[in-house]
């Protein structure tokens, strides 16, 4: 059955008038004028086909149809803010569902969600295997992605565009002269490379094994080219694609959302 749409703004004004039987004291409290009040309480007789309010010598009164309506609409009320407080309670939850790129969250992120539930212990997190897992069927909260921007997401950006052309050093055997290419780094020169990867992890295991040279995002090598690990050929320079810490807007304005942003954008 078809549902009628209920003029919620205007039983909202009506329920405020009924109870200070006063649109001047109904006005104040709804931050209107009392010209609007009594519009929205026109209108809203007109809809309902009956008169809700009479003017006596005494002031407002209420008229029985409007006395008989009272007490189910603030029930109704009542039963609206449990409905919001029920959806909220989801962004409330302490519980992050997320993807990420294995080798970004080895390197970068683990030791950040470390600090963060630091500060909040009652913090769960949930990560997803596929780390280009959809937001919807797999219910994440967040997934952090290597792109040019967020694109039809909120995103923080996690990390600088930099990148850097790394082999693995000399002292730990070196590496031949030939490249390891993944989708978002191609061959330089142009053909295949000795290793073609599928993914930056890939092409980082590669690498630290000695099997060649790659472009590398400098977050996921920096902790490799500090210890001596790895040795930077080229650079780092700038590029256009960055870790981006990415949400639907509707995630990312839960208040559990924004308490983590808020925290990682200190980094």
């Amino acid at each position: 059955m078809k549902r009628t749409l209920l003029p919620l703004n205007a039983l909202r004004v009506f329920d405020a008038a009924a109870r200070h039987l006063s649109f001047t004291r109904a006005a104040d409290e709804l931050a209107v004028t009392p010209a609007a009040v009594g519009q929205q309480i026109r209108a809203l007789e007109d809809a309902l086909g009956t008169v809700l309010f009479r003017r006596t010598s005494k002031g407002l009164e209420l008229t029985d149809e409007a006395l008989a309506g009272l007490d189910p609409l603030r029930e109704g009320f009542l039963r609206f803010e449990e409905s919001v407080e029920a959806m909220q309670a989801g962004q409330a939850s302490d519980r992050y569902t997320f993807a990420v790129p294995r080798e970004f969250y080895a390197q970068w992120l683990s030791h950040r969600l470390a600090a963060f539930r630091a500060d909040h212990p009652d913090v769960r997190f949930q990560l997803v295997a596929d780390e280009d897992a959809d937001f919807t069927e797999a219910n994440l909260d967040f997934a952090v992605r290597l792109v040019d921007g967020p694109g039809d997401h909120e995103g923080l950006r996690l990390t600088p565009p930099r990148r850097v052309v790394v082999a693995r050093a000399t002292a730990h055997g070196g590496a031949p002269d030939e490249w390891i290419t993944w989708p978002g780094a191609p061959c330089p020169a142009g053909g295949e490379g000795a290793v073609q990867a599928g993914n930056p992890g890939h092409a980082l295991s590669s690498v630290l094994a000695g099997l060649g040279k790659a472009v590398m995002p400098l977050a996921l090598v920096e902790g490799a080219l500090a210890d001596g690990r790895l040795e930077a050929l080229h650079g780092p320079e700038d590029g256009n694609r960055a870790y981006w810490l990415l949400a639907p807007p509707p995630q990312w304005r839960s208040r559990k959302m924004k308490a983590l942003v808020a925290f990682l954008s200190q980094d």
